[in-house]
Order: structure tokens, then sequence, then C-alpha cells
């Protein structure tokens, strides 16, 4: 029987593999970078509050002593706070601020305000609950911030129609769409392969004037490779180059890259990141990096990944992200040895701990069936007070099962499902294989146990487990 495919042929949920990077864009206000040393009180609090990286400690208690402490609050330094932890994935955190301010401060939310949370919301308790708050939100605050921080939260979940019907309540409310707004929409028709959308809504956006940005090419690009629509690739990056009042800096060249990659022609795409290198500048230099680290990794440049991993260490002071990155990079090499050296360095740096850094090595070795290495790292995390995350009990969960220990791949992957949070979940692929170990076992416990779990986590719905557990008891070769 083919799981994989009533996993996703059924009604199941949104399946999604872990992505380390996201390049959809945010119809949020511009992050700002809250330095990391400074003189400024408020620094103080931000180096109180950084290291506490486990989501389910909570920050409140801190922020409760700082005001104990007589010291001074910013609201618009504690806005800071919140775009700085969401753009590091502390989601929890960012929203644990968001509902201080409020709660403790008492400081009026404003539009933007409720829009950031509203993300945050969406990102931590899901679009249900993202609904109940927007329905709580006074009228006069709604402002288009909010209508488009909602838009992106269905797009997020590509609820393509939700998307829509809000699209439509602003044109209602006579809020002009931004190209931001359109943006997330391109973005959402591209993923969700509707071409025909897709073309209306550029079409749309050169009817009314509505100006490009880098985000608007980028997606472009994506779309035309995604269908090796080379024609179209080379006018976008024509049009690109021949000064239509957007900006030419890294990013646009490395989503031309990007694209290029995709298509599989890696020439292109070698051509693009020279150019990409030439628009590096002291600004976001670190970010540059950790793109043409992952970038040159994927059209297989190992030479020049360590040349740039030389270069980044020269000019910056390299954080998690740009371990992670040079630790991914290396990995798609295979060379072990060398990102077990990157681990090492990173340790002795002594940085803020985040478990995604060894769950790199976790995964390479569980790809080998090396169980007895990713099992030591893992004592190694829990030794130093650390606690593994959904993605460490995933990644040996696939070891355990390559290696046919079903019972300890059952035990890690319940783990991993009770771990995860809304914005992952294991690929359909891999919740086929457990399944079907399980079939091949005559483990039906196990296996009504393992669809109990998938279905308490909104996985997938009553009907594919009534379904699937059916066919596992029935031993069926197929679904009649």
């Amino acid at each position: 029987m083919n799981f994989a495919r009533l996993f996703t042929g059924l009604g199941s949920r949104k399946l999604l593999a872990f992505s380390f990077h996201s390049t959809t864009p945010m119809p949020m206000p511009a992050r700002h970078t809250f330095g990391r040393a400074g003189n400024d009180p408020m620094s103080e609090l931000y180096r109180r509050i950084t290291p506490i990286g486990d989501p389910q400690v909570s920050i409140v208690p801190i922020l409760d002593q700082w005001v104990q402490e007589g010291r001074p609050i910013s609201k618009d330094q504690l806005r800071i706070f919140i775009k700085e932890f969401r753009y590091y994935k502390r989601f929890h955190h960012a929203l644990e601020i968001s509902l201080w301010m409020t709660d403790k401060r008492y400081c009026p939310l404003t539009s933007v305000d409720s829009a950031l949370r509203l993300d945050l919301i969406s990102l931590v308790h899901g679009n249900e609950e993202a609904e109940k708050f927007f329905n709580n939100i006074p009228q006069k605050i709604r402002g288009v911030e909010v209508y488009s921080t909602r838009v992106n939260c269905y797009a997020r979940a590509k609820s393509v129609e939700k998307a829509e019907a809000v699209l439509q309540k602003m044109s209602d409310l006579g809020f002009a769409r931004e190209t931001v707004t359109y943006n997330v929409m391109l973005n959402l028709y591209y993923q969700t392969g509707n071409r025909e959308k897709f073309d209306a809504l550029i079409h749309e956006m050169e009817e009314n004037g509505i100006a490009y940005d880098r985000f608007t090419l980028g997606i472009q690009l994506s779309a035309y490779a995604a269908v090796s629509d080379i024609e179209g690739m080379e006018k976008i990056i024509t049009k690109m180059e021949s000064g239509n009042g957007v900006v030419l800096d890294w990013i646009i060249y490395s989503n031309a890259a990007n694209a290029y990659t995709k298509a599989g022609l890696l020439d292109k795409a070698l051509e693009m990141l020279k150019k990409c290198e030439g628009l590096v500048s002291s600004k976001k230099r670190s970010r540059a990096y950790d793109s043409l680290l992952t970038q040159y990794a994927a059209i297989g440049k190992k030479d020049e990944v360590l040349r740039i991993w030389e270069l980044y260490k020269k000019k910056e002071k390299i954080y998690n992200r740009g371990y992670s990155c040079i630790m991914s990079s290396l990995l798609k090499f295979d060379d072990i040895e060398s990102a077990e050296k990157i681990f090492e360095e990173w340790e002795s740096q002594h940085l803020q701990y985040d478990v995604r850094v060894p769950n790199f090595l976790i995964a390479a070795y569980s790809r080998k069936g090396d169980m007895e290495r990713a099992e030591s790292l893992l004592k190694r995390i829990v030794s130093k007070g650390r606690k593994p995350d959904y993605f460490s009990w995933f990644n040996l969960a696939e070891g355990y099962l390559k290696n046919n220990q079903t019972s300890n791949a059952f035990e890690m992957m319940k783990k991993a499902i009770l771990a995860c949070g809304p914005g992952w979940k294991p690929t359909s692929e891999s919740l086929a294989s457990f399944l079907e170990h399980l079939k091949g076992k005559g483990d039906f416990d196990k296996a009504e146990e393992f669809l109990k779990l998938l279905v308490d986590k909104d996985i997938i719905s009553l009907d594919v487990q009534e379904r699937l557990l059916n066919c596992v008891k029935a031993n069926e070769s197929s679904l009649v």
C-alpha cells in the first residue's frame, strides 16, 4: 500500500519538511538590529533575556525583575526586541514580550503592535487562535498592517481562499494594496502552482503601476525556474539590470542564482553568485556570507564554500546562523569530518546555545545509520543541561528506522511529534515509512497509537486516521 499517497491524498493536513531558511516576504515593519553591546540601559535587559534559548522557559520573570529593580522601559525598544526574536525564530519569547507590554505595562496596542502580535499568535498557536485575536482587535486600530499580516498568515498556511477573502475585504475597506501584499499573494500562487492567478496578479501590478521590489523579482525568478522557463528568467534578469527603479543589491543576484540552481543551470548560477559577491557591503555582510555558503554548496562548489568561510572569519564575528550554514554546506559534500571540526569550534566560542547546530551532525550520523555517534552527541547535549528539540528526535527516528530498529524509531518519532509546534511536521514520506514498518511487524497497537498522535497534532484528519488504520489491520495492498 502506498501510504505516502494516502497521507497527501485523503484530506491530510499540510505536511512540511524542515527548512532552515525562509524567503517568503513578510508584510511586517522592518527589522531593526538591536546592538549586542552598548551603554543604553535596555541593552542590559536584552543581554539578560537572549540566553534563554528554550521556548518552554518563560522570560516574563526577567522582565518583571527588571521593573522591580526600578529600571526604565522603552516601548519602542521592546518592539525592537520582538522583531529581533521573531527574526531568529524565537516566536514564543517574542509573543511573551508582546503580551507583557500590554498585560503588565498597560501599553495600549497600536495597529502595528496588533499586526506583530497577530503574526506571532499564528506562528505559535496557529491560525484559529490568530482569528480569535483578530476578532477582538478594536475596529479603530484594524489598520492596513493588521489586514496585510492576516493575508500573510493564511498565505503561510497555503489557504488560498481565505487569503483572497481578506484581500477582498481590504479592497472593500478602501485599503490600497502595497507591493509587499502583492508579493505575499504572488508567493502563495507560486507555492500552490497556480500559474494563471500568478500571471494575472503580475498583470494587475503593471496595470495599476505597482512598483516591483527585489522580492517581486525574486518570486518571479523562482516561478519561472520551477517550470524551467529560461526565457522568462532571462527577461527578469534583464529587467533587474536595466535600471527600472529597483536598486540592485546582493540579494537580487542571490535570488537569481537560486532560480538558476533550481532550473539546473549551474554555470548561470555561478555567474550570478559572483555578481552577488561584488555587491556585498559591510551592511548585512553576515547574512550575505550565510547565503553564499549555502548557495555555493547547492551548486557543488566546495572550494568556493571554503573560500567564503575563510573570508567570513576574517571580516565578521560569526554567530549561530553562520555556523549552521557552514555545517549544512559541508554536509552536502558528505564531509562529516570537517563539519565535526566546525562543531568543536562553535562549542569553543560559548555562544548562546542553539540545538539546531548539533542537530546537523545528528542528522548526518543518522543518515549514515551511525546511531552510536548520533546517540553520543545527543547525550552530550543533555549533559550540558540543554534540551533536544523536535528535529533532534526526528533525526534519531529516521536513523533507527534505517537500521530496522522499529521500536526505538517509534519512540523517537513520538517524541518528535509531541515536541513539534505548528510550524513543523514530518514529511508524508517519513510518516508513511513508519506505518509500513509497523504494518510489516503486525504491530497494530502501535499503529493505532501513532495515528491518534497525528490526529491530536492536527497532522491528519479523523477520516484519514480511520481509513489508514483499517488498511493496516486489513493488510490491504491498495486503497479502493
